[in-house]
């Protein structure tokens, strides 16, 4: 049972390292062969994490050779759109200005019921409403709608809006997040002096965090 116990947490470091090698990407959307090596190192790692006669090494050798296998082919797809277009296909456009195109949705293998499906994912309620509706590589569908049906910006005003900036997370649970006060030029007296007009201290500070504006908020933890 420990035997099992500790294969596994092994193996779990292994495959959470490989992933994070193989990039934030792969947690979010995947290519179609990116999703395939997510598939097959599953695989590779649960054979020995629950067979104690097969040798641990026997599961991590193959995860490294997807591995290797994974850092190539992205290496080939930045370098070559021939050999993107092989791995990751291209893009399709399946509803090109207003009209739907029934070649690609059966080409996509695609009915218009799942097609209503996806756009109405995407808050979008009416296919009359759409101009183009594009197929991404990774499945997600990318819609532009009709220029009736966008909603207003102020450039359609001739307004130019503030530059509103990214917010920073200056204290996250009463620790004091350096790196985004040297970012903002500040030091940690200038972070006291903030927090101070709250009447809280950093140690008991929940969160404070500042905006593009300057505008400084911060919460004190709930005493027990």
């Amino acid at each position: 049972m420990l035997i099992t116990f500790v294969r596994s947490i092994i193996l779990y470091i292994i495959v959470l390292i490989v992933m994070r090698i193989m990039g934030k990407r792969e947690i979010a959307q995947l290519q179609p062969f990116e999703f395939v090596i997510s598939i097959m190192i599953a695989d590779l790692a649960s054979i020995p994490m629950s067979e104690i006669g097969i040798p641990i090494i026997n599961g991590i050798v193959p995860i490294l050779g997807l591995l290797t296998a994974h850092l190539i082919i992205s290496f080939l797809n930045l370098k070559s759109m021939r050999f993107r277009s092989l791995t990751c296909s291209k893009p399709t456009i399946l509803i090109f200005r207003g009209k739907i195109d029934e070649k690609a949705l059966i080409k996509e293998r695609m009915n218009l019921n799942e097609l209503q499906e996806r756009l109405r994912v995407n808050n979008v309620f009416s296919i009359a409403d759409v101009e183009y509706a594009i197929l991404e590589t990774n499945g997600n569908l990318s819609i532009l709608l009709k220029p009736e049906k966008r909603g207003t910006i102020p450039e359609d005003f001739n307004i130019t809006p503030e530059y509103e900036g990214l917010p920073y997370d200056l204290i996250i649970d009463g620790k004091i997040m350096y790196d985004n006060l040297k970012k903002l030029g500040k030091d940690e007296k200038w972070l006291e002096k903030q927090i101070k007009n709250f009447k809280v201290k950093a140690d008991n500070c929940l969160i404070a965090t500042i905006d593009g504006k300057g505008n400084f908020f911060c919460q004190e933890k709930e005493k027990n």
